[in-house]
């Protein structure tokens, strides 16, 4: 089996680089809007708010996966952006983001707003489904919940 090389960075939108910043959200485009086809302001103004992390892996080169938590009003972290590059798909990436983001997120409660295909991936995450199903650019969403974790 080979050693994993991919790392997990985290970094808030001032402490990105343009080029690092440049490659994440060439993948967020490459995959949900042209991908998906799904045509949508992609820059929302919210990966540069202060209580914003933006996580990643790499293999030392382009981004493998990425997401980002947002700091909601109420206190909840919001997990979104959740991407995996085609050609890193199916080894695990995702799960590796999600468990490092929870990690990071820690007993806080915690949304995400997940394409209903992948339902099942986020409720192996400790998420259950919150709301009803809705359809946002044409793809079947469902809103989900984390509770909080007593430790």
């Amino acid at each position: 089996m080979p050693q994993q090389t991919t790392e997990i960075r985290v970094a808030s939108f001032a402490d990105l680089d343009a080029r690092t910043f440049h490659d994440l959200l060439k993948l967020r485009i490459d995959v949900f809007v042209v991908e998906q086809n799904c045509p949508y302001p992609e820059l929302d103004g919210r990966d540069v708010e202060s209580g914003t992390r933006h996580l990643w892996l790499t293999d030392g080169g382009a981004p493998l996966a990425y997401l980002r938590i947002l700091a909601d009003p109420d206190g909840a972290a919001r997990i979104g952006r959740v991407v995996v590059a085609p050609q890193a798909r199916g080894g695990g990436q995702a799960g590796r983001l999600m468990t490092a983001a929870l990690d990071l997120v820690g007993n806080r409660p915690c949304v995400l707003e997940a394409q209903s295909h992948l339902v099942d991936f986020y409720a192996r995450h400790g998420f259950a489904v919150s709301g009803p199903e809705y359809v946002e650019d044409d793809i079947p969403h469902t809103p989900m919940r984390r509770k909080v974790i007593d430790v």
